[in-house]
């Protein structure tokens, strides 16, 4: 996809979730499947919504939005997620929102297994759909990207589940990628057991690395009139959404 405007929706170094020519877009083939790099096993696939956010202290904002669904693959490094010929909707009006052009090619993006610092397993909503945030940290602020992962809510904490085992097995597989503490070590041997993840409680991820926003000024989003209301974060008081 492409666009007259980088300021926003912001993510991340080295690859914003949703920006094309980043140096590490997911390879796809002509099906507009992701390419397996040598030796990566892919785990999963599913059909699920896609949506970023930027979380506070005590406000989770969403940022853009992908519709109506895109195929996400889990493999043993990484997520990707790909939606065919369809660009991300952007949420609100404000003039920092991206002016986007006709898409002539899939939307795509990727997490890899070094940057997660942890999962979020969202409350089930009336309509039996959950959301999972995969959430990282930055450098230089305290505002965290996440992507979240939206779908029936038994399929998502399957991918939670699956997601929290895999990242786990990534750090403790690869020291040289990840320096870990035997404190975190005992932490990741648990997070790679065969446990639920409860809805609503964190699980954090030792070892990740943060990651960085592509431009200084996406450090700053100040709220546009027209732009939504700031949704609190689980556990903290806030304006609804």
């Amino acid at each position: 996809m492409t666009s007259d405007d980088d300021g926003t929706p912001f993510f991340i170094a080295p690859h914003r979730f949703d920006a094309s020519g980043a140096p590490d877009q997911p390879v796809l083939d002509r099906h507009h499947e992701p390419v397996p790099e040598p030796g990566e096993r892919v785990l999963a696939r599913h059909r699920l919504t896609l949506a970023g956010h930027l979380l506070g202290p005590a406000v989770d904002r969403r940022q853009w939005l992908l519709t109506p669904t895109a195929s996400v693959t889990v493999t043993d490094r990484r997520i990707v997620h790909v939606c065919a010929d369809l660009p991300p909707t952007p949420v609100g009006t404000g003039p920092r929102h991206r002016r986007w052009l006709p898409a002539a090619r899939p939307a795509s993006g990727q997490i890899r297994w070094q940057w997660p610092s942890r999962l979020e397993l969202r409350p089930t909503a009336p309509d039996g759909t959950a959301d999972l945030l995969v959430v990282c940290d930055a450098l230089r602020t305290i505002a965290q990207p996440a992507l979240a992962l939206g779908g029936p809510a038994r399929e998502v904490a399957a991918l939670a589940r699956l997601v929290r085992r895999t990242v786990a097995a990534f750090r403790l597989a690869n020291p040289t990628v990840v320096e870990l503490s035997a404190a975190e070590r005992d932490v990741l041997l648990r997070r790679a057991g065969t446990g639920s993840v409860v809805r609503g409680v964190p699980v954090t991820l030792p070892g990740s690395l943060p990651v960085e926003f592509l431009s200084r000024e996406d450090y700053y989003h100040p709220r546009s009139r027209s732009g939504p209301a700031g949704r609190p974060a689980a556990g903290h008081p806030g304006p609804a959404c």
